[in-house]
């Protein structure tokens, strides 16, 4: 694994491009010597519903105005799109058969290297706010220090949705209720947090976790709910006909949730200003996966299409770029995020991190550039067997294309500049044979790379001891 030292990250970007550039005076001026981190994500939340990627449904002023002073990743992929893998790849840097939580409800290992660990032993406060689900015993169980990863300030719940009564824990054994909308709550908490630690003499990285705008899709605050009308909701073409008005119910609800979770967003900003902090702190607002809302026919996530992978990513760092938004193209996949923070801090990324450095990309310097982020779905559960003829499958997602095999072979093939809805499977058309062999080539050496054999699932289950019900899903209690 490269390591990036703080005077090799220095030089690194004194050598990008002028816009992006600083230099290690600007390091020497800071009052603290690392950034700090505010690392904001929702439950659920697909890329394509921001007003700023383009759809008219989402208002989201605060976002938009977010995405205009930062990186947006426009490729940013959540490689194995579902809760419980995304969180583990987020905090260990890991593929899912690597650390194991390839499937919900089960347990990250109490001794993984994970980014609050590594960002602890650098100097930071750490702390973690709203929905964890890596623990597994039962959504609403205490969860022990020892099985916290790393952070220290701890106001959280393994896994709910009932927003409206929804509760966590502190330090103690005891369960507290969030007051009203629990995600308002949670930003409240986080907003106090900052306000709290804006002057210590070290820096903080204070992870958000909300709930919404995973279903149930008609709970957020009645204000929210008023402002959309689902009858003017203009629906993707690739939602078929005869789930039209099934699909209209459902975003009504999650676009209410989305306009009460951008203004917490803007909350939160208000905050970085006020404390005179937003200067140094790296501002990340993005989800753990998408949702499909009918898409293909389909609903929820697990699946390779775009609504389900693809997921919003901006990172905003004034001290380093400004107040300059740019798009970013280079793809991004779940486990790059901690090596690419730890590289925007300058601190060593520990060798157990299978993911790539991407720091390089927000100060624009191409040398971490990447042809694919592999896709991954090692156990398919619930939903995805029950409704949708649910597989085990791997693939790639280019700047440009989507590529899936599943144990049978050849799966799916878009073109997602020209077929951005993804309507045309090319899979095993003559015309593509050299495109789809070339992507072929390119997830075997991912594969690889991963170390993954693409196993059917019941293999890896057992290999990792998981007990799990006719629908692959490891039961829970709540």
């Amino acid at each position: 694994m490269h390591k990036v030292t703080r005077r090799q990250f220095i030089v690194e970007l004194a050598a990008g491009s002028s816009a992006f550039a600083f230099t290690e005076r600007s390091f020497a001026a800071r009052e603290k010597p690392y950034p700090n981190i505010v690392y904001v994500f929702a439950d659920q939340w697909r890329a394509q519903a921001t007003g700023y990627n383009g759809d008219i449904n989402a208002k989201t002023p605060n976002l938009d105005a977010l995405a205009a002073q930062s990186c947006n990743f426009v490729n940013a992929v959540s490689g194995c799109p579902v809760c419980s893998p995304y969180r583990a790849s987020l905090l260990t840097g890991q593929y899912p058969l690597t650390h194991g939580v390839f499937l919900n409800d089960v347990q990250l290992n109490d001794d993984a290297i994970t980014i609050a660990k590594v960002l602890g032993k650098a100097g930071y406060n750490t702390g973690y706010i709203g929905k964890w689900h890596v623990h597994d015993h039962g959504r609403s169980a205490f969860i022990p220090k020892e099985s916290r990863q790393g952070f220290e300030f701890w106001q959280t719940m393994e896994c709910t949705h009932n927003y409206n009564h929804s509760y966590y824990y502190g330090d103690a054994n005891k369960k507290l209720l969030w007051p009203g909308y629990d995600a308002i709550a949670q930003t409240k908490e986080a907003q106090k947090y900052i306000r709290v630690h804006a002057d210590d003499n070290a820096p903080f990285a204070l992870f958000l976790s909300w709930g919404p705008p995973h279903t149930p899709y008609q709970t957020a605050p009645k204000k929210y709910r008023e402002m959309v009308n689902k009858n003017k909701i203009e629906l993707r073409p690739n939602v078929p006909q005869k789930f039209a008005d099934k699909a209209r119910e459902d975003l009504s609800g999650y676009y209410a949730h989305i306009m009460a979770l951008d203004d917490c967003i803007g909350d939160i900003l208000k905050t970085l200003k006020d404390t005179k902090i937003e200067e140094n702190t790296i501002f990340i607002f993005t989800s753990d996966h998408g949702d499909m809302l009918y898409s293909q026919g389909m609903t929820k996530k697990q699946k390779p299409f775009e609504e389900s992978a693809r997921v919003p990513f901006l990172l905003r760092w004034p001290a380093v770029h400004g107040n300059k938004g740019k798009d970013v193209d280079v793809l991004l996949n779940s486990p790059d995020i901690m090596p690419t923070l730890l590289g925007l801090c300058g601190i060593d990324i520990p060798n157990s991190v299978e993911g790539e450095d991407l720091s390089g990309a927000v100060c624009g310097d191409k040398k971490n550039e990447r042809e694919a982020a592999l896709l991954t779905c090692p156990s398919p559960f619930g939903q995805w067997i029950r409704k949708h003829g649910g597989r085990e499958y791997r693939g790639v997602r280019t700047k440009r294309y989507t590529f899936v095999r599943d144990l049978k072979g050849p799966w799916l093939l878009y073109d997602n500049e020209k077929d951005p809805y993804q309507m045309e499977n090319l899979c095993d058309n003559p015309k593509y044979a050299m495109l789809q062999s070339r992507l072929d080539k390119e997830l075997n050496f991912l594969l690889r790379q991963t170390h993954d054999e693409f196993l059917p699932g019941p293999e890896y289950i057992k290999k990792w001891g998981y007990t799990v019900d006719e629908d692959g899903t490891v039961p829970y209690s709540k």
